[in-house]
This record gives structure tokens, C-alpha cells and sequence, in this order.
């Protein structure tokens, strides 16, 4: 495999020539296939068919017994889902610290991803009463997810410089809202008309969560073939042992260096709260919508796709807005957004399916552009060569604290046994990561992690 001299992170990087505008290509192919995962499976079709799984193999009390322990079917997708999160936050800094101290990059993404596809793949023989083996699969996959996803980020900083990195990242993430959304439409048409074409729902399902697998597949085979790898720089690695004992080593030796970069930590804080109430608002706004909204399955399916269609536009267009008053300003800007949305929530009727969808298109704007612009400004605040173990660290702010949100939502409807105001509560969470956000003197921190700022910021 190719490699290629390390790009001077921190130093902007001059016009794309052709094998850059090349790489960058691949980049952008690999959010395109992955983030049908995230749609077609974790979203849309897997929790659902799952349960009915756990159901058909229910006992007379309606338990099943996994490794011998009573559990409602219910329940099950929840505990699986926990476990997985659970293992990528034991996972993903080991993950990044072997691939920083390799510099095989381009086979640990093409190996996650192989194993993440198959695993998905796998899934069409998800039937009857197995729903161990459809337990098993997700794991796998979303483990391998989250661990190719690692990998993949850390290419940021060799890709662009600190002026190009905005856009870059938010091309990124529009080509991957695009991906899933085509998909998705298609696994929805497949679905809906399962009947005429000879199917059973269970059918429908099955070969839709195989396609996620065939196209993630399908789609890496595109990234690893034009991504480069290149040497780690040896300034940032930990000499000594092999490539699992020796990121065993580099992982305890960042824990350690980690104190002397408090910026950095600092951004990391106010992004695990602005992006739990993001992913808060994601998890329950089909619950919101059917039991306080009282709409039906088909407006809330439609306004999941709806809001990947916008998001596409929005990651695009807050690029651009970047481009102008600077990352910092465009998420705080965001922010405010969000908070609008979780007020304007408040006072939606029950019924009203166009205010509903009226909201998810303000969603699908703010969405791609804050998570992109997240992932940009937080890979200005690295120390160079230590790219996938810090964003090891920023993956697990966004899945191992994924609980405060769900928790929060949870426990304000249990207080007030009301929807509304358990929707309105995620306020907090944009209102204090915002302050934390805007408190940041996003120059320092870049100086301070030993790299250059861009312009703007």
C-alpha cells in the first residue's frame, strides 16, 4: 500500500493538487458508506424487527432468558445497544493509539469496515427465534463502526489545513447525510411494498438491513483504494513493544500528556453537552411524536428521511457560513438554533404534521453543519501525530455519555408526567455546552496543542 510523507499538521496546506483532490475524494466516499448504518439500521429497521425477534421467543410469562437471565423483549434492543457502547468505550482509545503508533491506517479501516459490513450482511439471517445471533451482529457491527470511524477521522488533518478544514469536514458529512438518505428511500420503498413483490415483512426487513452491509462494503472498497497511509511521526509515539503492547503503552502515555492541553479538554466537555442534547433530540423525536404529538408511523418514518435530505444542504451551507464568521461563531450560532427548535417543540399541536415537519427541516439544517464543524474545530485542538487517539477520546464524548440526555428526558416526564416539558429540559444541555463553547479562546488552545490557527475562527 502507498504511502505518503506526513502533512504538516498546523501549517495551512496550498491548492489541492490532483492526488490531494484525489484522497480527499476517498474521504468523502467513506462517511457516503458508512452512515447507512446509522439510518437503515441503528435508526430505522434493527430495534423494531429485533424485539419481534425476542418476541416470537418469549416464554408463556413473555421473558426471554439470555445467558440465563430473565429479560423483557422490550427491553432487549436497550441492553444490546448499552453493551455496544460499553465496548467501544473500552475500544476506541486502544483503537487510536494502535493507529496512530502504526501508520497502517489505510488496513485498520478496511479491516473494521470489512468486519462491520459482513457483520450487517449477516443480519439477514436474523429469523424466527434468534435473536442471540441478531444480539451478537450488532455488537460486532457497531463496534467495528465506531472503531473504523476512529481511523477515518483522524485523516482531517492530513487532508486539509486549518483554512480548508471547515469545508473539508463539512463536505464530508453532506456526502455521508446523502448516502444514507438514498438508501434509506429505497429500503423504505422496498418495505412499504413488500406485499407486491412477493415478500414478508420480516423478508423486507431482512434484506434491508444486508443492503446497509452490501453498500458500506461495497463503498470502502472506493476509500481504501485512493486514501494514503502515512509514517506516524515519531516525536508522538512511546518507543517500545509491538503494535498492541506498545498502543497499550502510547494510550497511558496520552492519558498522562493529556493534562498539559486544558483547552483541549475543555472543548471536549462543552461538546459532550451540546452533542447529547443533539443526539437526545435525534433518539426521541419519534417518541415525542407519537405519544404527545400523536402522529403516525408514517410521518415520523418521512421526517426521518426528510431531515438526511436537508441535512446534505445544511452541512453544505454552514461550511459556507464558516467560511465567513469563523467555525466557533457558525456552532454557537447553531446552538441558538437548537434551542429554538426545543421552544418551538413546546408549542406544537397535536396533530399538526406540517409543524412537525417544518421542525425537522430546521433540524436537518443546524444538524450536519454542527457536527462537522464540531469535528473540524475539535481537530485544530490535537497535538500532532496523536490525531486518531485524541478523536478515540472525541467519539467516546459523543457515545459514552450518551445516557445524560435519555436520563435527563426521562426523569423531568416522570417528575411531570408530561412530553412537553421533558422535550423542553434538553435546553440545558445547548444552554451550558454553548456558554462552555463561548468561553473558549479557540486561538490559545490551537497554539497550545502546537498547531497553527486558520484565519477565522
Amino acid at each position: 500500500m502507498t504511502d505518503a510523507p506526513p502533512a504538516p499538521t498546523g501549517s495551512a496546506v496550498p491548492r489541492a493538487d490532483r492526488a490531494l483532490r484525489r484522497e480527499r475524494g476517498g474521504w468523502y466516499s467513506y462517511d457516503w458508506a458508512m452512515s447507512v448504518f446509522n439510518t437503515s439500521v441503528t435508526t430505522v429497521f434493527l430495534a423494531p424487527y429485533l424485539t419481534s425477534i425476542a418476541e416470537a421467543a418469549a416464554d408463556a410469562e413473555g421473558r426471554i432468558h439470555p445467558l440465563g437471565i430473565s429479560v423483557p423483549p422490550g427491553s432487549w434492543f436497550g441492553y444490546v445497544l448499552s453493551l455496544s457502547v460499553v465496548l467501544q468505550v473500552l475500544v476506541l482509545p486502544i483503537t487510536g493509539a494502535i493507529a496512530d503508533r502504526s501508520g497502517h491506517k489505510r488496513q485498520l479501516l478496511a479491516g473494521f469496515a470489512t468486519v462491520g459490513s459482513v457483520a450487517t450482511m449477516a443480519m439477514f439471517f436474523v429469523a424466527g427465534e434468534r435473536y442471540l445471533l441478531g444480539a451478537a451482529l450488532f455488537v460486532v457491527a457497531n463496534l467495528c463502526f465506531g472503531a473504523a470511524t476512529v481511523v477515518y477521522y483522524s485523516w482531517l488533518p492530513d487532508l486539509a489545513g486549518p483554512d480548508e478544514r471547515d469545508a473539508v469536514s463539512s463536505r464530508g458529512w453532506a456526502f455521508g447525510y446523502l448516502g444514507g438518505a438514498l438508501l434509506l428511500a429505497a429500503n423504505l420503498a422496498l418495505f412499504t411494498q413488500y406485499e407486491s413483490l412477493g415478500l414478508t415483512e420480516g423478508e423486507a426487513v431482512r434484506i434491508c438491513l444486508a443492503s446497509a452491509g452490501i453498500w458500506w462494503a461495497g463503498f470502502t472498497v472506493v476509500s481504501v483504494s485512493l486514501l494514503r497511509n502515512r509514517p506516524p511521526r515519531e516525536s508522538a509515539v512511546v518507543p517500545g513493544g509491538g503494535a498492541l503492547s506498545g498502543g497499550f503503552r502510547q494510550l497511558a502515555a496520552t492519558l498522562r500528556d493529556m493534562r498539559r492541553y486544558r483547552l483541549t479538554l475543555w472543548f471536549l466537555g462543552a461538546y459532550l453537552l451540546f452533542n447529547d442534547g443533539v443526539q437526545t433530540i435525534i433518539g426521541v423525536s419519534a417518541q415525542y411524536g407519537a405519544e404527545e404529538l400523536e402522529l403516525s408511523q408514517t410521518t415520523l418514518v418521512s421526517t426521518i428521511l426528510l431531515v438526511q435530505v436537508v441535512a446534505f444542504f445544511g452541512a453544505m451551507g454552514m461550511g459556507r457560513i464558516a467560511a465567513v464568521i469563523g467555525a466557533k461563531r457558525t456552532v454557537l450560532g447553531g446552538l441558538v438554533v437548537w434551542t429554538g427548535v426545543l421552544v418551538a417543540a413546546y408549542f406544537v399541536q397535536a396533530g399538526a404534521a406540517v409543524q412537525f415537519y417544518l421542525l425537522a427541516v430546521v433540524i436537518g439544517f443546524v444538524l450536519g453543519g454542527t457536527q462537522a464543524l464540531s469535528r473540524s474545530l475539535f481537530s485544530q485542538l490535537i497535538p500532532p501525530g496523536k490525531e486518531a487517539e485524541y478523536f478515540g477520546f472525541y467519539e467516546l464524548s459523543d457515545r459514552g455519555t450518551s445516557w445524560l440526555g435519555p436520563f435527563l428526558f426521562a426523569l423531568t416526564y416522570q417528575l411531570t408526567d408530561s412530553y412537553r416539558y421533558a422535550i423542553f429540559s434538553l435546553v440545558l444541555f445547548f444552554v451550558l455546552g454553548g456558554f462552555l463553547l463561548a468561553r473558549l479562546d479557540m486561538r490559545r488552545a490551537i497554539v497550545e496543542a502546537g498547531n497553527t490557527p486558520p484565519e477565522r475562527l
